[in-house]
């Protein structure tokens, strides 16, 4: 395969990536970007290249500059990124802090997150991302309660659960200190 296809097809599946990590079926991304549903669907299939009006839009969809997914699908040497540049998800209603440590990859099948609940916060999800994904949560501090994969946990600082989610899940900090966890996660 020619250099230039091999780097479209890894734009091609970064982009369907960044799509699916939000659940957005074709016509959402299209309405948010002005980008008709074929193209995009050409676009992920790598039948087409974006031209750069259309990579701007469906980038910035995704909170994203075109620059950064290109970086994102550079075929190179791994980069760090530092603590400062991770992206960070705050629910302050719920009492949670996601944090995304692991740099993008395309092409890797594996991520990890830092959780942070506040006492008697949860965290709960009715279907996963990716059905059939495999799990490993690590509590670093406090305790958390798990609900997923059809069982229940009590975890604390140091223990570790393996699972592969396939339906609902619940996450939930105790008390009376916050809880600290990080989350592995391998797509099948």
């Amino acid at each position: 395969m020619r250099d230039d296809q091999e780097a479209r097809l890894r734009l091609a599946h970064r982009l369907a990536a960044l799509r699916a990590e939000r659940d957005w079926p074709l016509d959402e991304l299209a309405r948010r970007t002005g980008v008709s549903r074929s193209t995009l669907s050409r676009l992920e299939r790598a039948e087409i290249s974006p031209t750069a009006v259309q990579l701007a839009r469906v980038c910035a969809a995704f909170g994203r500059t075109a620059a950064q997914v290109l970086a994102e699908v550079e075929d190179g040497p791994p980069r760090p990124v530092r603590a400062a540049r991770q992206a960070v998800r705050r629910d302050d209603e719920a009492g949670a802090v996601r944090r995304s440590v692991s740099p993008p990859g395309p092409g890797l099948r594996g991520e990890i997150a830092e959780y942070v609940l506040r006492p008697g916060a949860e965290v709960a999800c009715e279907a996963p991302r990716v059905p059939g994904a495999e799990r490993h949560l690590w509590v670093l501090e406090g305790v958390v309660e798990v609900a997923a994969a059809g069982g229940a946990h009590v975890l604390r600082a140091g223990d570790c659960l393996r699972f592969r989610l396939w339906g609902r899940s619940r996450f939930r900090c105790p008390g009376p200190e916050p809880a600290r966890y990080a989350l592995f996660t391998v797509l099948p």
